[in-house]
C-alpha cells in the first residue's frame, strides 16, 4: 500500500517507501515525545515555584474553603497556569521534604535536556536517518538469526502443479496487450443463432484480438521485438471474470521498457521430449530474415528471458509461428509482393542464430509486414494497404518458389492504395479489425469479402482521410461487437485449438 493505494513495486521502490515510512514514524514519534516532555516541564516549573514558597503555599491552601478557590488564589499569587495550580493542590505531603525538592529540580533539568535533544532531532534530517539506521541495526542484532524454516513449492514428490487442476480455461489477449484466463464454465454453451455473451470490458480503442481454450498445465511463450522469449504456465496468468480487462503482459514478464511483445505461442508439455522435438518455431523479421528452431531450444526459458533470435542492427522481430515442420510459409513486404515457400527449405538453427534470407526486399525502405504459416490449401490470403484497400485471394494463386526470392505481386500498389501494411490467413469464420492512426476502428466480416485475383487493386475496406492511414490490422474471432460464442454444442475443443495454434 502506497499512501493508501495498492501498487506493484520493485525492490528499490519497496526500500524507498519503507525508508520514507520509517522517517515519518521517527518524526511523529519525536513530535509526540516533545509535546509530552514540554507538558511535564511546565508542571515541574509550577512545582518548583511551590517548593520555593512552601510555607506561603500551605497557608493559601489551608485558608481556602475548597480546592477550586485554592487554585484560583495560587494563580493570582504566583501567576501560575490552571494546570500548574492543579498539580500544586494535588501535591503529596512527602514532596515537601528537602530530598523530594532536589529530585524535582533534577527531573526538571533532565526534561529540559530531553526537550533540547528532541528539537535537535526535528531540525536535523541527517540525524533522523541515522536514528533509522541505528534502530534497524538493533533489530538485526536482536532478531537477525539464520532462518530455521524453509519455504518450498514442493515437498517430496509434490509440486505446485499437482495442486492445480488441469481444467480447461479461456485465455483472452487484447490488442493493447491485456491478458487473463477465465474458467470455461463461465461461458455457457449456446445453440446456433444465439446472441452470445459479453466477453470483456476493454477500452474504446482496444479489442479482443486472441481467444483460445487451453488447459492450466499448458505453456505460453512470449516473443519480443528484440528477439527474446519469455515462458509462462497458463495457470500463472491472472484469473479474471468474463467482463474483466485483465493484466498488462508487461506486468507479468520481466520485459525491458523499450521492448514489447510481438508474438505468443501456446504449446503442450515442454518436458515431453517427443513433443518438443517434433515441433518448430519459425520467426520472421522486418528486414526479411527467417529462422526455424526446434521447440526443444525454448523449453527451458529463464525469468529474465532467453535469446530466441539474434536481431541485427536496425531490424526487429515481427512474427513467430509454431509448426510441425511441414507447413508453408508466406512473407509479404510493403512494396506489394509476397513469397510462398516450403518450411522445409529452412533448416533448423540454434537459438542465437540470426536466420537466413526469407525474401529479397525491393529497396532500403521496403520491409516485411507480416508472415503466415499454413497447412491447408483451402486457406485464403487477405492483404490490406495503408490507404484502406484490401482483398482476399486464394492461397493457390501464389506459386511456391524458393526461399529468398522477390516473390510475386499480391496487390497492385499505387498512390491510391498506398503501401502494403498487413497479410493474414483467413476463413469465413474470422472478422477483420482495422484501426487508423487517428483512432478510428472498423470491424468487417471476412465472409463479406469475395475472393478475387492476386494482382488486383482490391476494394476499399475503410474510408480514410487524406492525412490519415491504417495503423494496425488484426484477425479476430467472428462475433457481434463484444459478444463471444465459444461454439454451437460443445464449445471449442482442445484439438481444434492446437490445430489453430499450429496454423
Amino acid at each position: 500500500m502506497v499512501k493508501g493505494r495498492p501498487e506493484q513495486l520493485n525492490l528499490k521502490q519497496l526500500i524507498a517507501h519503507f525508508v520514507d515510512h520509517r522517517h515519518e514514524v521517527v518524526v511523529r514519534r519525536t513530535e509526540f515525545e516533545l509535546k509530552k516532555a514540554e507538558a511535564r516541564a511546565h508542571i515541574l516549573q509550577g512545582l518548583i515555584i511551590a517548593s520555593d514558597h512552601i510555607d506561603e503555599v500551605i497557608k493559601i491552601i489551608r485558608g481556602s474553603s475548597n480546592a477550586d478557590l485554592a487554585r484560583e488564589n495560587l494563580i493570582k499569587r504566583f501567576e501560575l497556569t490552571e494546570i500548574q495550580a492543579k498539580a500544586i493542590v494535588e501535591m503529596r505531603l512527602r514532596q515537601l521534604t528537602g530530598l523530594e525538592q532536589d529530585k524535582l529540580r533534577a527531573e526538571y533539568e533532565e526534561v529540559i535536556s530531553t526537550i533540547a535533544d528532541l528539537k535537535n532531532i526535528l531540525s536535523d534530517k541527517v540525524r533522523r536517518y541515522q536514528i533509522i539506521k541505528d534502530e534497524l541495526i538493533a533489530i538485526r542484532e536482536k532478531y537477525g538469526d539464520e532462518r530455521r524454516s524453509r519455504i518450498e513449492y514442493a515437498g517430496g514428490d509434490l509440486s505446485i502443479e499437482d495442486m492445480i487442476p488441469d481444467s480447461k480455461v479461456v485465455v483472452t489477449i487484447s490488442h493493447a496487450g491485456y491478458v487473463k484466463r477465465t474458467n470455461l464454465d463461465e461461458y455457457k454453451v449456446q445453440h446456433r443463432g444465439g446472441r452470445g455473451q459479453k466477453g470483456a470490458n476493454t477500452r474504446t480503442e482496444d479489442f479482443l484480438e486472441h481467444l483460445f481454450v487451453a488447459t492450466n498445465h499448458q505453456y505460453m511463450l512470449f516473443f519480443t521485438q528484440k528477439g527474446k522469449v519469455f515462458w509462462m504456465r497458463v495457470y500463472e496468468i491472472p484469473e479474471g471474470t468474463k467482463s474483466a480487462k485483465g493484466r498488462a503482459i508487461q506486468n507479468l514478464i520481466n520485459i525491458e521498457q523499450d521492448d514489447k511483445v510481438k508474438a505468443f505461442l501456446v504449446t503442450g508439455d515442454l518436458k515431453d521430449e517427443a513433443y518438443v522435438n517434433s515441433h518448430y518455431v519459425i520467426m520472421a523479421t522486418k528486414k526479411g530474415q527467417v529462422k526455424k528452431t526446434s521447440l526443444e531450444q525454448y523449453s527451458r526459458p529463464r525469468t529474465n528471458g532467453i535469446n530466441a533470435i539474434t536481431i541485427r542492427e536496425g531490424d526487429e522481430l515481427l512474427e513467430a509461428k509454431l509448426t510441425t515442420g511441414d507447413s508453408q510459409v508466406m512473407l509479404a513486404v510493403s512494396s506489394g509482393k509476397a513469397i510462398r515457400f516450403e518450411e522445409s527449405k529452412t533448416r533448423p538453427m540454434g537459438r542465437n542464430a540470426s536466420g537466413v534470407r526469407g525474401v529479397t526486399l525491393a529497396n532500403d525502405q521496403d520491409e516485411v509486414v507480416g508472415m503466415i504459416a499454413v497447412n491447408e490449401a483451402e486457406s485464403n490470403v487477405l492483404v490490406v494497404s495503408e490507404n484502406g484497400y484490401g482483398k482476399r485471394s486464394s492461397l493457390e494463386d501464389y506459386r511456391i518458389t524458393n526461399r529468398g526470392g522477390k516473390g510475386v505481386k499480391t496487390i497492385n500498389i499505387t498512390d491510391k492504395t498506398g503501401e502494403l501494411v498487413a497479410i493474414k490467413n483467413v476463413t469465413d469464420e474470422n472478422d477483420l479489425m482495422i484501426i487508423n492512426k487517428s483512432g478510428i476502428a472498423i470491424r468487417l466480416a471476412v465472409a463479406d469479402l469475395r475472393v478475387m485475383g492476386r494482382a488486383t487493386q482490391g476494394v476499399k475496406l475503410i474510408n480514410i482521410k487524406e492525412d490519415d492511414s491504417i495503423a494496425s490490422v488484426a484477425k479476430v474471432m467472428h462475433e457481434e461487437e463484444d459478444e463471444i460464442d465459444l461454439g454451437v454444442e460443445e464449445g471449442i475443443s482442445s484439438e481444434t485449438n492446437k490445430e489453430e495454434n499450429t496454423k
